[in-house]
């Protein structure tokens, strides 16, 4: 008799996900979600503590798959960072559009419950880590105290505006999230145009070389 094959991590997620756009719930218990899908509970608890681990996995998965699908580009690997994050955006919610449903049930589930920032908390890791490696220029402080200021206040900055992105994608009525994608576009702009620190490095060279010049001149 041929040994029954351990359930994947992959298949629990496509089952859980199967199951709520189904039932518009999560399932009572681990134990009825194991015995509906034939394996066993022991199994579930091999990859996951819980749905809501489940649920937090998922929005990582959305992640590392947009992450997959540019890295296959030659012309992302050549982006400069606006172009890249720009990139990042639209595979990403091409991803979350492809299963809206699900993440519209989600996160209205934990709307007014701070559990909702939770499921969420692999997929900001991934994504502040992500714009981390970007190499987005910032003043050169020569001050490592300083410096981890300006970096922390990127990422989380980054993912503020990541958050406000998918609040509008929930509550898009456009065809084909239209506004979305205008809405993608206009903010991350916007956003490395007031990070722009050429014009401000012009001011802070033109304020050196007036003042040596004025100590050299006295």
């Amino acid at each position: 008799m041929a040994k029954k094959k351990a359930i994947t991590k992959e298949k629990i997620i496509s089952l859980y996900m199967d199951y709520i756009l189904e039932h518009g719930k999560n399932p009572k218990t681990v134990y009825a979600f194991a015995k509906l899908n034939a394996f066993q509970e022991s199994e579930f608890y091999i990859h996951f503590a819980s749905f809501q681990a489940i649920e937090k996995g998922i929005f990582e998965a959305f992640f590392s798959n947009s992450i997959q699908a540019l890295e296959k580009s030659d012309d992302y690997k050549i982006f400069d960072a606006r172009n890249k994050l720009l990139s990042f955006y639209f595979t990403l919610f091409e991803n979350l559009t492809a299963n809206r449903s699900y993440v519209t049930h989600v996160l209205n589930k934990y709307e007014s419950d701070l559990k909702g920032l939770k499921i969420l908390s692999g997929l900001k890791h991934h994504f502040t880590n992500y714009i981390n490696g970007l190499g987005i220029q910032m003043l050169d402080i020569k001050q490592a105290q300083f410096e981890k200021i300006q970096e922390k206040a990127l990422k989380e900055s980054a993912w503020l505006q990541l958050l406000l992105t998918m609040k509008f994608w929930l509550d898009d009525t456009s065809a084909s999230f239209e506004k979305t994608d205008i809405f993608i576009e206009k903010s991350v702009n916007t956003t490395f145009d007031v990070l722009d620190i050429a014009p401000l490095k012009s001011v802070i060279d033109l304020g050196k070389f007036l003042f040596k010049e004025k100590i050299h001149m006295n």
